[in-house]
């Protein structure tokens, strides 16, 4: 049974954008890439959650078509190789893919900017198999202030109190990461079911805004909730760009990725972009004894039962030293043991307390 053996299960991973921006085929073991079915298995994945991004910027018809589309190409991958992967809406699901041998992806959607001002599209969405919404992304919507900005509602706006009491009657989790600090305990008092986050740090070993602060972690186990560590560099240590030369080197990143996107067609743009990603590893970057150092914070305070995986992979520029892409978490796992983590522990950092809080909120739904 899948809750015997070890196997990851990461709470979010931006590749629904990849397949869509570059038509990228998960079956193959691809270059320049975080995320694929052949590095998924080399790491000893069970599944994922594939995250549905939209950027802020995006009015709310454009981001509403472009989380459908992303969707869609999720769905014609997952309908071309049946016998590698299932789309799956449940913890139960989850397990019964990885008993088979197959890798469980399940959806999230990263800023809840595609439901609009509309209920009826959160409850589309969830039959579409959407299971977590991030309620924020790196600007303040309809529904709550973000981490970046904080400036339109104080917190949960009303509408978002709303979405709130309705992901908790569908079962839906709610992922606070992005989240400004007071739209963070807005949401844990007003939520009936714990809540989780799905890609973020310890502030306390990082001081960045969209890393959580002691009292957060604290508060997250206490309820019942869950948080993944995020394997972003400039999350996991403030000495990550701290070299002015570093720092300008990410921003001609940020650059060369936007022009890629407007023309992603365009091979002297592609050829550029991967040359910049390969400039960006030879840089220092925090590895794999600082993922585990906010591992073990997090798992201080919240608790061995609350704490999980949510590396941000195809969403980030580049990955931690020794950890570049999702074959690479074996690394992790030796890791935590050579620092006194048993067996048991391990498992259920990697997998099993995503999916227990998963099971949790099914639950305090009724479903």
């Amino acid at each position: 049974m899948a809750q015997n053996k070890l196997f990851w299960f990461d709470s979010h991973c931006d590749t629904p954008s990849q397949i869509y921006r570059l038509g990228r085929d998960l079956s193959k073991d691809n270059h320049h890439c975080h995320v694929d079915f052949p590095k998924m298995r080399r790491g000893g994945s069970g599944g994922a959650f594939f995250a549905l991004y939209t950027p802020p910027v995006m009015e709310p018809d454009a981001a509403t078509r472009y989380a459908l589309e992303m969707l869609s190409g999720v769905m014609d991958t997952l309908d071309a190789h049946p016998d590698q992967a299932s789309l799956v809406k449940s913890p139960s699901e989850a397990r019964e893919a990885i008993d088979s041998g197959r890798l469980a992806i399940a959806i999230g959607m990263e800023n809840a900017s595609p439901i609009q001002r509309s209920l009826s599209l959160l409850r589309e969405f969830h039959r579409l198999g959407v299971s977590y919404i991030t309620l924020t992304h790196n600007g303040d919507n309809e529904l709550a202030d973000a981490a970046s900005h904080g400036t339109r509602w104080g917190g949960l706006s009303p509408f978002g109190r709303e979405v709130v009491a309705e992901m908790n009657r569908l079962g839906i989790m709610i992922d606070l990461s992005h989240a400004h600090d007071r739209t963070f305990w807005d949401a844990l008092e007003a939520s009936a079911a714990p809540i989780m986050a799905t890609h973020s740090c310890c502030r306390e070993l990082c001081p960045h805004r969209r890393n959580l602060t002691d009292d957060m972690l604290r508060a997250l186990g206490e309820s019942g909730g869950y948080v993944g560590i995020n394997f972003y560099p400039s999350f996991l240590s403030p000495r990550f760009l701290a070299n002015p030369d570093e720092a300008a080197l990410m921003d001609e990143a940020d650059r060369i990725d936007a022009e890629f996107r407007a023309d992603t067609s365009n091979k002297s743009k592609l050829l550029a972009w991967q040359q910049v990603q390969d400039r960006l590893l030879e840089i220092w970057r925090p590895g794999v004894r600082e993922v585990a150092d906010h591992i073990d914070r997090a798992v201080s305070l919240a608790g061995e039962d609350h704490v999980g995986i949510g590396s941000d992979y195809d969403g980030i520029e580049v990955g931690p030293e020794g950890l570049e892409n999702i074959s690479c978490m074996g690394a992790l796992a030796e890791e935590l043991s050579r620092r006194g983590y048993s067996a048991e522990l391990i498992k259920k950092i990697a997998g099993a307390n995503l999916l227990a809080y998963w099971e949790k909120v099914k639950a305090l739904s009724g479903e």
